[in-house]
């Protein structure tokens, strides 16, 4: 395994995964804010899954992403 390229084949990976999902989840927030689905003071649970099936990794992130 060429350690350099698994870097920043993975730094990559990573860059655009938090890039994406932050876009997608502001757009996301900001929808259901104005359709009133959601308040703008609220702490909304969040949950990440991201997979590797050729290696067998399941890993999964739990937190919360506060509004106010």
């Amino acid at each position: 395994m060429n350690e350099d390229a698994f870097n920043a084949s993975l730094r990559k990976f990573l860059k655009t995964l938090g890039v994406t999902a932050q876009r997608e989840i502001e757009k996301a927030v900001r929808a259901a804010i104005v359709d009133g689905r959601i308040k703008d003071n609220e702490a909304l649970p969040a949950k990440a899954i991201v997979s590797i099936p050729g290696v067998g990794l399941t890993w999964q992130v739990d937190g919360q992403i506060e509004l106010q």
